[in-house]
């Protein structure tokens, strides 16, 4: 514990990740632990951190496999037999990503998305990559989409009352800091050109509110809580 402590509360440790004006070039290997190690959460810890954002998260430890949404007809080409991908219902379908089902080869979508390994073999590391894919897996698998308007619903009823409130709330759960002037300004004006979008579409706004089977709220406005759902979504993909 001791040494646990001197290594958490180090000034090496607790450095930026963004490298002082030369310092890379001085140190580009960080021999000198100038800088902090960028670090991203790996593949099941993404969806487990937005469904624990919006409150969806189960807690649940051990038991069978979780079948969380997949496209229909993922695993056509497989045979011998042929499989059916049903997927689950209530409080499994938002188990812990270590818990997700999936073939040897043919791992789930959302994961192989951000550079999980297959399981037909061992892996000592786990290549990291940036695409746009990810960014589209974020923005339109079901699991998320469901989390953004799930976590919306919480911003509606417990940030506050005006714009600025809640998206103070949003940002303390979603990424853990106040929002900057720029953010206030730009999610602001997503979400104004997005109310005003649904306002005028009140199908397309019960569409993306309903998304998921996660009980829908009746009474918020559908306009606001999908003009929210977008920020939600916005936060989400950080």
């Amino acid at each position: 514990k001791h040494l646990v402590r001197l290594i958490v509360t180090s000034r090496a440790y607790r450095r930026s990740s963004v490298p002082l004006p030369g310092v890379e070039e001085r140190d580009p290997l960080n021999r000198l632990l100038a800088r902090q190690s960028r670090f991203r959460l790996d593949a099941e810890f993404i969806r487990d951190n937005a469904l624990a954002v919006s409150g969806l998260l189960s807690p649940r430890i051990g038991g069978p496999s979780a079948k969380p949404y997949q496209p229909k007809g993922y695993y056509a080409p497989l045979n011998f037999p042929r499989r059916e991908y049903v997927a689950d219902t209530g409080e499994q379908l938002h188990r812990r990503g270590v818990y997700t089902h999936w073939q040897r080869t043919l791992l789930h979508p959302s994961l192989m998305a951000f550079d999980a390994p297959a399981r037909d073999e061992c892996t000592t590391h786990r290549s990291t990559s940036n695409t746009p894919l990810q960014a589209l897996v974020l923005l339109n698998d079901p699991t998320y989409v469901e989390a953004a308007r799930v976590f919306a619903e919480r911003i509606l009823r417990r940030g506050g009352w005006t714009f600025e409130a809640r998206l103070d709330w949003a940002f303390a759960r979603a990424v853990a800091r106040p929002p900057t002037a720029e953010e206030v300004r730009l999610l602001r004006q997503l979400f104004e050109q997005q109310r005003t979008r649904y306002r005028a579409d009140p199908a397309g706004a019960r569409a993306l509110v309903s998304t998921g089977e996660a009980p829908v709220a009746a009474d918020l406005p559908e306009a606001e809580l999908a003009a929210w759902t977008a920020v939600s979504r916005a936060l989400l993909n950080l």
